[in-house]
């Protein structure tokens, strides 16, 4: 029989693991009520813009700038966190420190900036979701772009029953998207070892490639996101202490890092399908309707209906999230507050306009990409003054090798974007 002093001894390691299980379960639970920010953010990484790029690049040059998506993905990760690290410590998204921190002139500036880069923003991921709708259903481009409106000011009216639920639906559509990738990838049997040997070392094969790369890198991180995710972090936000400041922090990066790479992994995934498909056969991709058409030949039905259902899924999910973008770039900057329908309807116009003329869309879209690489390089700058004051982010302030690294990655996106206007300027490459 079980002795006393072993029963004791056994009835105390279950009590020690019980409370072991609970301490995770709570540890669990506390994360999952910081998740979501960057899952929303996230989608400007996987927009329309970024399926066009990584495709045309794939189709191109097979696998040899996959090194950019991983880099780029580097450049979003560290962006994002000081983005949420400002929101986090002085409880104003970055336009509304903006306010506080500079003249009133040259923030109605950077207002309008910020207005032209989310309303350049809005016309390429519209355009996508209505491509989405017509590759899909057949639906003429017009109609479809109607419908790709409705379905937005669904997603954003959702925002009435709080800021998760909106969340919770982006992060669905995000994992949609991940999940049609994943089966993309299944179908294209790429070659693994050219994958990961170009991965991780860098290769331009020529000046066009050298164009391709810029917009991959250049234009990958959004303006209206940088000033989004200062945003979303303040429903979570608690006028506390450091330390609980600090915990915050904490679980936001664990949020960045997990949405960060999951939109690397669809990137990524992007290009490989590309590389293993198209450059394999031959194929060079001039435009999504080219990609739809010639999947289903190449791999079959099932491939060409989920590229359409991830095309949609990423417009809609990018332009909800533009929408509450120029939101927050309307009160942060001159405290004015549009009714996110009527700021939804008039954002349509121009995507609305080009359709109805049968104007080319992909031209739309390079010009939309050229608009932001000169808006680019605001918010980055904005961003690293305002949280490299003490006075204004306390102890939370960047520390003098977060502040040089944000200068060296600023000087990058300057002179890369720089250059993508210079080759779509002049049509070098």
């Amino acid at each position: 029989m079980e002795s006393e002093t072993d029963f004791n001894l056994h009835t105390q390691s279950n009590r020690i693991a019980v409370r072991h299980f609970s301490r995770r379960k709570t540890g669990f639970a506390n994360l999952l009520k910081y998740i979501g920010p960057a899952f929303v953010v996230s989608v400007a990484y996987v927009d329309p813009g970024n399926v066009a790029s990584n495709i045309s690049g794939g189709s191109k040059f097979n696998y040899a700038l996959i090194w950019v998506i991983l880099w780029s993905n580097i450049m979003a990760i560290f962006l994002q966190t000081l983005s949420a690290k400002l929101g986090i410590a002085t409880g104003h998204n970055l336009p509304e420190m903006c306010a506080k921190v500079f003249p009133k002139s040259l923030n109605c500036f950077f207002w309008m900036l910020a207005e032209i880069g989310a309303m350049a923003t809005d016309l390429a991921e519209f355009l996508g979701a209505t491509l989405g709708l017509n590759l899909l259903f057949g639906i003429p481009m017009f109609y479809a772009a109607l419908l790709s409106g409705v379905l937005t000011f669904f997603i954003c009216y959702m925002e009435k029953y709080g800021q998760k639920i909106v969340e919770i639906i982006i992060t669905v559509l995000v994992a949609i998207i991940c999940i049609a990738y994943l089966i993309e990838i299944f179908l294209a049997k790429p070659d693994w070892a050219q994958v990961a040997l170009h991965t991780l070392i860098p290769s331009i094969p020529n000046k066009e490639a050298l164009t391709i790369a810029v917009g991959m890198l250049g234009a990958t991180v959004m303006p209206h996101v940088i000033y989004l995710h200062s945003e979303l972090v303040q429903c979570r936000c608690k006028k506390g202490s450091f330390e609980e400041k600090k915990h915050h922090l904490k679980m936001e990066k664990i949020d960045i890092v997990i949405a960060m790479n999951i939109a690397f992994f669809v990137n990524a995934a992007m290009v490989i399908v590309s590389a293993a498909v198209f450059h394999r056969s031959g194929i060079v991709v001039e435009t999504m309707q080219q990609a739809h058409k010639s999947l289903e030949p190449l791999l079959g039905s099932l491939s060409s209906g989920v590229f359409g259902i991830a095309l949609l899924a990423s417009g809609l999910s990018s332009s909800a999230v533009g929408t509450m973008a120029g939101q927050t770039i309307m009160r942060g900057f001159i405290n004015l507050n549009i009714p996110v329908n009527l700021r939804r309807l008039i954002t349509m116009l121009p995507a609305l306009i080009i359709i109805g003329l049968g104007l080319n869309t992909m031209y739309a879209l390079v010009i939309s990409q050229v608009v932001l690489s000169f808006i680019l390089p605001i918010p980055v700058i904005q961003l690293l003054i305002i949280s490299g004051r003490k006075d204004l982010m306390g102890s939370l302030v960047n520390k003098p090798w977060v502040q040089a690294l944000g200068i060296i990655i600023t000087c990058v996106i300057v002179v890369l974007n720089a250059l993508l206007v210079f080759f779509t300027i002049t049509g070098r490459g």
